[in-house]
């Protein structure tokens, strides 16, 4: 009996667990998948939560509108926005940017337009002089006796080939008829000009890029330094062929300004309107790409070159329906209001060009004072004592702009437009060249102040004065035969042929004291050969002592993990190629939109 009892007891108490253990599992289910929480406010028996008050609690909150809460909590929501206080500086920061733009990118027009001025004079005033310097040299060293070691002078010898050129190619262009080729393009529909245009100016940008490297080609093979006479016969080659250059350039900046002529006399201005928007999709091509600093300046050097060349098209223009309208004054305010479209269109679509380049990019506006001072810097040094190359030949070389073709144009379209006969215009032609002359110094005076006050303010004047690298076969012998120590902070790499640093060696700086003036003219070198090579150590004078022999060097500590990795990061960074600065870009590009 007393089994029986103990096993009804024993089953009784199980029956009993299992029914807790069914009350409390809904409620342990709820608490578990988070759908409501365990609260003080629900009844509770027997130690556990009464199931089926829950259930009521969830009917309440589910019997209220959900709308309506929804609604409310729209109403009434919070946030905080110095929780992302970086974020949002950041962007009110680009908002600053673009606000700064307009102001910086125009500054740097300014004085890149000016620059484009004093190179474009220089063709028209003070390159006849030089010529004229030039030919009086060459008929005057008969009667005065020979004594040197050249007739002319390399910069003599530039300038007898630019007036070459510049004379050939007025002559050829009399053989071009503008009034023809005008009537040519206005027979052809608007879709076809618009194509013409478009062809126009890539064939444009292709030809200031091989061009400079032919006159380069020209000058060089002109004044190098040659052991025999019969070298000399390689310079005709090349000056038919900067002759051509020129001659096909100039023609093609003829169709343009044709082309833009027709579009201000065509009666419904579509053209023009068409050629406006062709500005607009100029946009679309560069602004969402990706762009670093060297790539940024390339397009603004190409944006201040367009943009003196569109401004030479007007005025070409200009003088052309002038001359047709009998040089009426009432004509010019007709022409005015589309003069200005043009110049607006083109202001803006470089402000909102660069605006944007510079906010996808995260370029600050500071950057363009950076290009400023770049162009500054090559104003200056082509002033200096050692000067590698003329002014207007370093602006070519930034800017895409070669001013030869664009200047036989003109001088072209002036003498059709403009009839010059009796004393009184050649007075008046004498008293313009005078002018020119007096605006061409100015500008240039101006400039070079500028520019001085800017190489300053970018703390570069230490480059000024620091002496050209000569790098001759005697010292490359020698240098094969003693390699430098890399951790030598005496000695510095060479500079390529196609960086801009070839002109100054930042490795023997001169002190400013013992430099000349940057007006002082150049002198003429005379180590035109090498010296020749001997036993006796070439490459060193007789008054330096013997370099002594190196000595071993000690071994290295051994070093630790962490200290080999510093060193190991050390050796990367040092062999990593280092990015380019402004003033090593050398080869212009026309093509703003090309990314290297």
């Amino acid at each position: 009996m007393a089994d029986v009892s103990g096993t009804e007891l024993s089953d009784e108490k199980e029956s009993e667990t299992e029914l807790k253990k069914r009350q409390k599992r809904p409620w342990e289910d709820l608490h578990r998948s988070g759908k409501i929480g365990l609260t003080a406010e629900l009844p509770e028996t027997l130690g556990f939560y009464d199931i089926r008050a829950v259930r009521r609690e969830q009917r309440r909150l589910s019997a209220d509108p959900s709308l309506t809460r929804f609604i409310c909590t729209e109403l009434t929501r919070g946030y905080f926005l110095e929780h992302n206080e970086a974020k949002y500086t950041e962007r009110r920061e680009r908002v600053y940017t673009c606000m700064r733009i307009p102001k910086e990118l125009e500054k740097l027009m300014i004085f890149g337009f000016f620059l484009c001025v004093d190179a474009f004079l220089y063709v028209f005033t003070l390159l006849p002089l030089r010529v004229l310097l030039a030919l009086l040299r060459l008929l005057t060293l008969p009667c005065c006796g020979f004594s040197g070691s050249r007739l002319l002078q390399p910069a003599q010898v530039c300038d007898m080939l630019k007036g070459l050129i510049l004379v050939l190619c007025f002559s050829m262009m009399h053989y071009v008829d503008y009034s023809m080729m005008y009537h040519l393009i206005r027979g052809q529909s608007v879709i076809k000009l618009y194509i013409i245009y478009n062809m126009l100016e890539v064939a444009d940008r292709l030809f200031s890029s091989f061009g400079q490297d032919i006159l380069d080609a020209l000058y060089w093979t002109a004044t190098e330094p040659k052991e025999r006479k019969r070298d000399s016969i390689g310079v005709i080659p090349h000056f038919f062929m900067a002759v051509f250059y020129v001659f096909l350039h100039a023609i093609l900046i003829m169709v343009q300004a044709s082309t833009l002529n027709v579009a201000f006399n065509s009666h419904n201005k579509s053209l023009l309107t068409i050629m406006m928007s062709n500005n607009f999709v100029e946009i679309k091509g560069s602004v969402f790409k990706k762009f670093e600093k060297n790539n940024l300046f390339q397009m603004s050097n190409s944006d201040i070159k367009e943009r003196f060349t569109s401004y030479v098209l007007l005025l070409i223009v200009c003088l052309r329906n002038m001359e047709q309208f009998s040089w009426n004054t009432d004509h010019l305010w007709v022409l005015f209001p589309d003069v200005f479209m043009v110049v607006t269109s083109e202001v803006a679509v470089d402000i909102i060009k660069h605006a944007f380049i510079t906010k996808f990019n995260d370029i600050t506006a500071d950057v363009y004072s950076e290009y400023r001072a770049s162009l500054a810097f090559d104003l200056v040094s082509s002033r200096q004592k050692n000067a590698c190359t003329d002014y207007s030949d370093s602006v070519a070389r930034r800017m895409g702009f070669i001013p030869l073709p664009l200047a036989v144009l003109l001088i072209r379209v002036v003498m059709s437009s403009v009839k010059v006969q009796g004393a009184l215009s050649y007075t008046c032609v004498f008293l313009f060249y005078l002018g020119l002359v007096t605006l061409k110094v100015l500008n240039s005076i101006v400039l070079l102040g500028k520019s001085c006050v800017y190489v300053k303010r970018a703390n570069m004047e230490d480059k000024l004065f620091e002496k050209p690298s000569t790098t001759t076969s005697s010292s490359s012998s020698s240098s094969s035969a003693k390699t430098p120590n890399k951790a030598d902070p005496a000695r510095c790499r060479t500079p390529s042929g196609d960086s801009k640093v070839e002109e100054i060696n930042p490795c023997s700086p001169v002190p400013p004291s013992s430099s000349s003036s940057v007006t002082t003219q150049p002198t003429p070198r005379t180590d035109l050969f090498p010296p020749l090579l001997s036993d006796a150590s070439p490459a060193t004078p007789a008054n330096r002592p013997p370099t002594p022999p190196l000595e071993p060097e000690p071994p290295a500590p051994s070093l630790s993990t962490e200290e080999e990795g510093d060193a190991q990061e050390a050796s990367e960074i040092k062999h990593r190629t280092p990015n380019k600065d402004l003033l090593e870009i050398d080869r212009f590009t026309i093509c703003g939109n090309r990314i290297d």
